[in-house]
């Protein structure tokens, strides 16, 4: 059987958001292995924007990233060859970035890059994603045209599956779960008796500054605070701030200045590194006895590991995610106060023999077969692509 040519849309390796390189690794690892259970080889190519500080694995290629100025000028010729060249075409719009809620820029940005994906005449799958929202009629229209032009949808939540029925989308569909459930990961090293119990808290850079842009309900630089300070004052309790996104230059989204700024006003509290990839981060966060954050991808990397975690919400990605799960500890902050937001995440560590069980369960029983599914249906399209 013929080796196989694999464009990857909307992937990343490396920073600064190791959410998107998670999605990336987690999702090659998935495709590698449908492709090897039917005796094909594949080669990645990367259509995302590059990232920093990365090393790509040797079935991995970085191909053309399509610029706002590219767009602007047309000048998209390279980008459309390139598409051309692939068997098949798999985009996982970086988990949930073809939508309208983060502006009509992205938007139209996203829906170019699948139009040309569509024009190359290669098949065009959705990977597990967030469908949606699309908050408007021509968005809606752009979104729908696009989606009955795919071969399959994959959504990874049963809100997505609502928003692709509502919007009128008639092509292929099946719901199943977000592919960084099987990030690999380094095992948690031996931990003493007396060990300090580790909490781990990932604070969005994002949020912190910026969170009256998401219609947050929660003040959620104030909850982070609370939470170093009651945390911080437990016995025996050992308190480290993670990054999930990190430049290096100053940028908004950057998680680590704002962890460097807590840890001076809490004395006392540790900061993690900043991690190269996803894989390095969530080998660090298998360590911790007890994890909350804003980043959903932190949040996953915990869960997945079966750290006991208590995400803190910004929009409907984590509720639906985390529904689909049967795992309702969740800090929703589009609806809690911060006071209630505290509580809930205060509660979620005393109980996390509870979580720990919940979280194994729905590994057990819905993450993994739900990948499974995903990783068969891939095979079976393979297989169709190399004949």
């Amino acid at each position: 059987m013929r080796a196989l040519r694999i464009g990857l849309l909307w992937h990343q390796f490396g920073r600064p958001n190791l959410g998107v390189d998670a999605l990336s690794r987690s999702n090659i690892a998935i495709l590698r292995a449908a492709a090897e259970s039917i005796g094909a080889s594949a080669r990645f190519v990367l259509f995302g924007k590059p990232g920093e500080d990365f090393a790509l694995d040797e079935d991995v290629e970085l191909g053309p990233f399509l610029r706002v100025r590219e767009l602007a000028t047309f000048n998209t010729r390279k980008y459309r060859d390139e598409l051309k060249k692939c068997d098949l075409i798999v985009d996982i719009c970086a988990g949930d970035g073809f939508t309208s809620i983060y502006g009509k820029l992205l938007f139209s940005l996203h829906a170019v890059t699948k139009y040309h994906a569509i024009r190359s005449g290669s098949p065009l799958v959705f990977a597990p994603q967030t469908i949606g929202p699309f908050e408007s009629f021509w968005t809606r229209s752009i979104a729908r045209w696009i989606f009955n032009r795919a071969r399959k949808t994959f959504a990874r939540d049963s809100l997505s599956t609502v928003a692709f029925k509502d919007m009128g989308a008639r092509s292929p569909f099946e719901e199943v779960i977000d592919v960084a459930f099987r990030l690999p990961f380094e095992p948690a090293a031996a931990k003493a008796p007396d060990a300090p119990v580790k909490v781990g808290i990932n604070v969005s850079g994002l949020l912190y500054r910026a969170g009256e842009q998401f219609q947050l309900t929660i003040d959620y630089a104030e909850l982070n605070r609370r939470l170093i300070a009651q945390f911080g004052a437990m016995p025996n309790v050992e308190v480290w701030l993670v990054s999930h996104v990190h430049h290096d230059a100053d940028d908004i989204d950057d998680d680590y200045p704002v962890l460097l700024e807590l840890a001076k006003a809490f004395p006392g509290t540790k900061v993690a590194p900043k991690f190269v990839n996803s894989e390095e981060a969530k080998s660090f966060i298998v360590n911790l006895d007890f994890f909350t954050g804003g980043r959903m991808h932190a949040c996953i990397g915990a869960f997945s590991s079966l750290v006991p975690v208590v995400p803190i919400a910004y929009s409907r990605k984590f509720n639906g995610l985390f529904s689909t799960l049967g795992y309702p500890h969740v800090a929703d902050g589009k609806k809690l106060n911060t006071d209630e937001a505290v509580a809930a995440v205060i509660a979620g560590f005393h109980n996390r023999a509870t979580l720990h069980a919940q979280a194994t369960a729905a590994m057990n029983d819905v993450a993994r077969p739900r990948l499974n599914i995903y990783q068969n249906a891939m095979a079976d399209l393979l297989k169709e692509v190399a004949a």
